[in-house]
This record gives C-alpha cells, structure tokens and sequence, in this order.
C-alpha cells in the first residue's frame, strides 16, 4: 500500500514539474487521477479485510492529505477570500457556515479576533462503516495526545472554565476543550474534532468558483452545545477565531506557502457585504478597479503580549482631537486592543472623562441633548453638518484618523452621540477599539512581521467595505 501511494506520489511530482504544459484542469486531473484510482484500488481490495472502519478513515485522510498536497501546487492565486456580514440588531460581524456568499441558511459564525479555535454548535456523530469526510455530518473525536489536543489546551481563555480534568474518566479517546462564548462569558466542557472547510480562492477582484482542493481542508474545531448560544444573534451558532492561535480560521486554512496575513474591512449596514483576505493579495474593490488597497495602508507595529496571548495590540503615542492632544497620562505603556466583540471603543475611565471633555470643548457649536445610553455625550442629529476629527497617534508616527462616520452614531429621534463608552476603572485593556469605529476602514494584520496597517476611512478614499464583486468566477490559468 505504502509503495503505491509512493509511486503515485512520485508521478505527481513529475506532473508539476511540467504544469505548465497543461490547463489548470487538465493538470487537476492528471495529477489528482492517480490518487483516485489508488484509493479505490484499496477500498475494493481490502474492504473484507477492514473490519474496524478508523482504519477506512485513516486511509481515507492519508489520501486527502496527498490531494491537498497536490492541488495546492495547481493554484494560480495566493489568497482566499470569505464574506462578512453585519448583524443589525447587535451590530456584531459574522461569516456564513458555509463561508461563502451568505444565504439566509440560518446558520452563521461569530467574527472574534480572541478566540483560541473554531467552534460550533454540533455532536460528534461517527456512523459505522462510514469514512469520516465522505459524509455530511460525520466528525471523530481528536485523541488528548494529539499535539493539535495539546495545542488547544495550552490556552487559558477564562479561569472560570470547567476544569478539563472532569473528562479524565473517557480516557485518552477524546480531548476535552473548552468553547467560550465572548458575549456571555460562558464555557461549555466540550470535545475538539475535526471538520472539512472549503473558501474562495481570489485573485483579489472576484472570488474563484469552485473548491480549491476536492473535499475542503481539513480543520480541528470544536463541538460545543446548544446551551452555550444564549446571548448571540439567533442565526449564530458559534465562533470563528482570527487571532494568534496556530488553529485560528486563517493559519489553518491558508496554503503552506502562502504568507500568515489576513485582512479585514467590516461593513457598516447589515445590507452591505463586508470582506475577509487570507494571504499577500493583491486586493481591489469594483469602484477602484486600479488600486490595491495595500497602497492606503499606513503601519504600526502590533504587539504579542506573550506566546499565548491570543489577542491584537497597538501601541498609542497621543490621542487629538480636532488637532490638540488629550490631556492624558503617558499612553506608551497603555496597550490598545482591537475587538470584534465590543461594538464601540471601550475606554477606562480616567481616560473616558479626558477624553469626553476634550471633544465637547471642540464641539462647543454644536447643540447637545440628554445622553442615551450607553453613550454620554449626544447632540441634536440636525444641527450636526461636521464633527472634531480624532487622530491616534500610533507607536509608529503614523495617524489612524477617525471621522465623523466612525466616531458619532445616529440613535434616532432627532439624536445622534459620540460612539465611545465608559469601561469602567478597573479594566484589563484601558482601551479597547470596537466594530463601530473598524468599519470602513481596511485593516491589514501583517502576523509574519508583527504589524498592523490600517487604511483610516475608505469613504474619505471613495469607496468602502462593501465593494468587494463577490461575482464567482471560473477559474482559468
């Protein structure tokens, strides 16, 4: 068995060597034919001498793995890409199950730029005598001396998590984990499996029609149950991690070869269509057809507080409004997180009350009106035509502006405030950058070199987050 997929492997090796002289397709199926004929051979050779189907499964992943190998060669880009939508009641961003075009299915994933891994609501479910991967539905559990187990379990999310020795007494077969839901603050003893996930391919104008390997890639996420759900969106059934974790959504579904960089441009109605890049680009929007993003980008450098710190930080010099600094302690030793949870930009209090006096002293024209919660600084929405500009100033010199759009929400009835909320004096992060004020703007998270770009406000540019064509295309050489 092992000499044959050797040579079939040996003969695919060849095959790329002379891609070029072949269309895409014609090179998918010569170079995928082999394999296929090869698994087949074994099912109908040994399917009477298999009578414990994990070693059908085993069979069936080594082959895919060797698929995966060989089509990653085949692929004329270097990014993927996966729509984003808003919620509307909550404001909160979420993908699609499918992560592709969103359809009304019902069944969507949280965006959390914290998360140690993929979950979702589901249940191990392994039918006998079927290959896991092959059928819908079908999931295995992750055994606990796994190193992807290990993996999962060396993130301390919260210390108020069941503790996993509790599923000590199922023996090594199973690698309890635990999921959390960032809106409720609770965890849910759980188990890891693994998943098949397919994305668009891009070459950074149009998401390329059909999967980029045969099944999907295979993923490690996590089982979770139903109870853990109260507090998301209805049509939420779980989360999507884009964090520093080696099982983060973007290092597991990228190609060995392409760079460990993803972006993010959330759109600010839940009628518009947000985006996701996973890779070096090129990116393009229909109403700027000749301009690659990453030429607005601006960057600084982006901090990892250790090697299990899972969320991303900035650091700040100042804070100015309409041009003059906020009167504020030294903010270089402030880390500055940025969230996909907390829809507006949390900051402590001390800095909060500086910062509320600043711009209303550069405001002082226009008229305000009783605060609505959770803001408390509003305005009468009619007599609003411009508002003080905030620049933050960032480690690097460079100034992430933030205008009018993205610092003041209309709350209706004639009142529109300042989308910034008190977090309290006793926070862990004095001040957390939420959705609101990430919309619209092309954020670029560079893990490779550590650093952060950011685009400032893509309206000021002429174009915004929902401008990506999500028109599928075939794809060609």
């Amino acid at each position: 068995m092992i000499t044959c997929n050797l040579t079939f492997y040996n003969l695919s090796r060849k095959l790329s060597i002379t891609q070029s002289k072949f269309s895409t397709f014609d090179y998918i199926i010569l170079s995928t034919l082999p394999f296929i004929i090869t698994f087949i051979s074994l099912l109908y050779n040994n399917y009477k001498k298999i009578k414990k189907m994990h070693h059908l499964k085993i069979l069936f992943f080594i082959t895919l793995s060797l698929f995966h190998n060989v089509l990653s060669q085949s692929s004329p880009f270097n990014s993927s890409v996966i729509p984003i939508k808003k919620d509307a009641s909550t404001s909160l961003h979420k993908v699609s199950g499918s992560f592709r075009i969103p359809r009304d299915d019902g069944y969507n994933l949280l965006v959390d730029l914290g998360a140690p891994f993929l979950w979702r609501d589901c249940v191990l479910n392994n039918p006998p005598n079927v290959a896991c991967g092959l059928e819908e539905g079908c999931r295995f559990p992750v055994r606990c001396d796994n190193p992807l187990c290990k993996e999962a379990r060396s993130y301390d999310v919260d210390p108020t998590c069941p503790p996993l020795s509790i599923a000590d007494k199922y023996g090594c077969g199973i690698c309890a984990v635990n999921p959390y839901n960032p809106i409720s603050k609770v965890c849910k003893l759980s188990q890891l499996t693994t998943d098949l996930v397919t994305v668009y391919s891009t070459d950074g104008r149009n998401p390329t029609w059909g999967a980029r390997f045969p099944f999907g890639t295979e993923m490690v996420i996590s089982c979770a149950p139903k109870n853990i759900l109260p507090s998301f969106p209805n049509d939420v059934h779980g989360v999507v991690a884009f964090s520093w974790s080696s099982l983060a959504f973007p290092k597991q579904i990228k190609d060995p070869d392409v760079a460990d960089k993803f972006a993010l441009c959330l759109a600010t109605t839940s009628s518009a269509v947000g985006v996701s890049f996973l890779g070096d680009g090129p990116f393009y929007f229909t109403n700027l057809p000749k301009v690659d993003l990453r030429s607005f980008l601006s960057y600084t450098p982006m901090i990892r507080k250790d090697s299990k710190s899972l969320g991303f930080y900035i650091h700040l010099n100042q804070i100015l409004v309409k041009g003059a600094p906020v009167a504020l302690p030294t903010l270089k030793s402030q880390s500055v997180k940025l969230s996909t949870i907390m829809p507006y930009t949390s900051l402590r209090s001390d800095i909060y009350k500086a910062f509320v006096t600043s711009f209303s002293k550069a405001a002082a024209n226009i008229p305000t009106v009783n605060a609505v919660k959770p803001f408390s600084l509003c305005f009468k929405s009619s007599a609003i035509s411009s508002v003080p500009k905030i620049d933050l100033e960032t480690e690097s010199g460079k100034i992430w502006t933030i205008y009018k759009e993205n610092s003041v929400k209309d709350v209706g009835n004639g009142v529109s405030c300042l989308a910034f909320v008190d977090g309290g004096s006793k926070v862990k992060d004095g001040i957390v950058i939420g959705t609101y004020q990430m919309e619209n703007n092309f954020l670029y998270f560079d893990l490779v070199n550590q650093k952060l770009g950011f685009s400032s406000s893509l309206l000021a540019r002429g174009t915004s987050c929902g401008s990506f064509n999500f028109t599928e295309l075939p794809r060609t050489n």
